[in-house]
């Protein structure tokens, strides 16, 4: 065994493969794990982590992040690396920035900023744009260290807005010519490091005036022209399977029979068809048997909105008369929220309709806690009806508290029957992945990238509505499952010889922190981020980047470049 540079002593070790945890010590050389053993004896002066009590695990694998943007101004990849994430990837839903010309940045910035909830001057002013080309985008990411490692995917809007211009934009066919140029470009991209490509096939992807993604119904020749030529990576998609279901479903699968490669899709529950995603996963098993690798993405917890008086989505932001204030700084604002004639004006505005369903269903909105899993009687409504109360008067005094700047919390998706039961299912599923947490993205009303703690706090530690699921599985789940499936295979689990990226995890202590808003984004955009406590050490490549919550300043991650045996 070479020299360690860090043993880690004495924890239960949850190895990502999904065997029960065992007490070991973990020697650390070179950034990769030397040993496992009972006792590792190591010179004098040897750093060590004293894990007694705690659980060692591998480092979480994000596979579903919007961080394309913000890994160019900063080194730390927030909220994710708050919580055990070592591993991010980039570039999902078809959205991102490379390739482009310059004389098309402004499109893709609008699409950026409509799908992906991240403002226009913050991107105007944030990134650098010192690529034209994906492997230029690529090597402007390599010039940056960061507290994690990264990976990219070619995103498909690009590739058609670098091909085609305004044609590609506005969603015109695609010619022969136009598919072989994409084609061609997504193979150099993969050629490059690119861990896929993903496309968006979604209606509800769209700029802040309404145009739909350049990708929504791109003809099945342009997708399976692309795909038949990447040569290796994933294909990554959402879609609304809506076209009908079995019609895009049939596509999709004629695509991946020709392609050859792993696909995956985005799988949740609606509302509005709450057995639907049973539905998928019959299909998804049938593929599977076919010979295919068709995976869904499945998150732990509802995906859905948080509103507050400081936050970019409420029930009250439509109003005109909150619209006059809401440009003030958050004491100010606050203040003029208590006035009783601004309130009342407030109150006595009605709901945008078209948005009513979404910010009104006052039996769908409840504070946020730590609970993703809330009970009917936590609602606005069964609180408004107990109390005697207006249901609108009390949400206000809700999003009053805290100076203002309380957070209510109104589940959209995974949450049809008012529990979490559908998700264990999809979760416990052969063919479905964890992810879909979509860090860096939806910064003024989602933070959803804290999902790998929650899923070891609420599904193994503290669910009291319905069964639990055993830690070595949510493990293997975040780490293992996701690397594998990415083709990452010096990472996610914890044997010899792999990464040395390691959670050392106080799990009695692990808990969610209330997300906070930073207004830390390039001029002075606002975010959400969400920590943790627990986490009593994050490790990347063998170097402690989080301690006890808090950054050491180490920075060991890179770009990574292509499948990692």
């Amino acid at each position: 065994m070479p020299e360690a540079s860090l043993i880690i002593r004495g924890g239960q070790v949850v190895d990502g493969s999904g065997t029960a945890p065992y007490e070991a010590d973990i020697a650390i050389a070179d950034g990769r794990i030397a040993a496992i053993s009972r006792h590792i004896t190591a010179p004098r002066g040897t750093p060590e982590i004293d894990a007694r009590g705690h659980v060692v695990t591998p480092g979480f694998v994000d596979i579903h992040t919007h961080y394309d943007a913000q890994a160019t101004w900063t080194s730390q990849i927030l909220s994710s690396s708050l919580h055990g994430v070592t591993t991010a990837l980039l570039g999902n839903c078809g959205v991102g920035f490379a390739p482009c010309r310059p004389e098309s940045r402004d499109m893709l910035v609008k699409l950026m900023e409509g799908v992906e909830d991240l403002p226009e001057v913050v991107l105007t002013e944030g990134l650098p744009w010192n690529w034209e080309s994906f492997p230029e985008y690529l090597n402007a990411l390599e010039s940056r260290p960061y507290d994690m490692d990264i990976a990219t995917q070619v995103p498909h809007a690009a590739l058609r807005v670098h091909v085609m211009g305004r044609r590609g934009f506005e969603r015109e066919p695609a010619t022969a010519e136009d598919r072989a140029a994409m084609a061609r470009l997504a193979r150099e991209g993969i050629a490059a490091g690119a861990l896929g490509f993903s496309t968006s096939r979604a209606i509800a992807h769209r700029t802040l005036a309404g145009e739909p993604t350049p990708t929504l119904g791109a003809a099945e020749i342009e997708l399976a022209e692309i795909a038949a030529a990447l040569g290796g990576g994933w294909m990554q998609l959402i879609s609304d399977f809506d076209d009908p279901a079995e019609e895009e479903w049939e596509r999709l699968v004629r695509i991946a029979r020709l392609c050859g490669r792993p696909m995956t899709f985005s799988l949740l529950q609606r509302e509005s068809k709450p057995d639907f995603w049973r539905w998928l996963l019959e299909r998804v098993s049938a593929a599977n048997a076919e010979g295919l690798s068709i995976t869904g993405q499945v998150m732990g917890r509802p995906v859905g909105l948080m509103f507050g008086f400081e936050l970019s989505q409420h029930p009250f932001h439509t109003r005109s008369a909150f619209r006059e204030i809401a440009h003030l700084p958050m004491p100010e604002r606050a203040a003029a929220l208590r006035d009783p004639a601004r309130r009342a004006r407030i109150l006595a505005e009605p709901c945008d309709p078209a948005l009513a369903a979404r910010l009104t269903n006052y039996s769908r909105i409840y504070k946020l806690t730590t609970d993703y899993e809330p009970p009917p009687e936590a609602s606005i409504a069964a609180q408004a009806a107990a109390q005697g109360r207006d249901q609108e008067d009390l949400c206000y005094d809700w999003m009053l508290e805290d100076d203002g700047r309380a957070i209510l919390n109104r589940p959209l998706l995974n949450y049809a029957h008012g529990n979490l039961d559908a998700i264990r299912d999809m979760v416990t599923h052969p063919h479905t992945l964890m992810g879909l947490g979509d860090g860096g993205a939806h910064v003024g009303y989602i933070c959803d990238a804290s999902a790998p703690t929650h899923m070891l706090t609420h599904w193994v530690r503290d669910r009291a509505r319905g069964a639990r699921l055993p830690l070595e599985f949510a493990v293997k789940r975040l780490s293992a499952d996701n690397a594998a499936a990415l083709g990452l295979h010096d990472r996610g689990q914890l044997a010899v010889g792999r990464r040395a990226d390691i959670n050392v995890i106080d799990m009695e202590r692990l808990g969610l922190e209330r997300p906070v808003m930073r207004y830390d984004l390039p001029a002075g955009g606002k975010r959400l981020v969400q920590g943790a406590t627990g986490y009593a050490a994050t490790l990347v490549a063998g170097q402690i980047v989080h301690a006890h919550g808090q950054a050491t300043g180490a920075l060991p991650g890179r770009l990574i470049r292509g499948a990692q045996s």
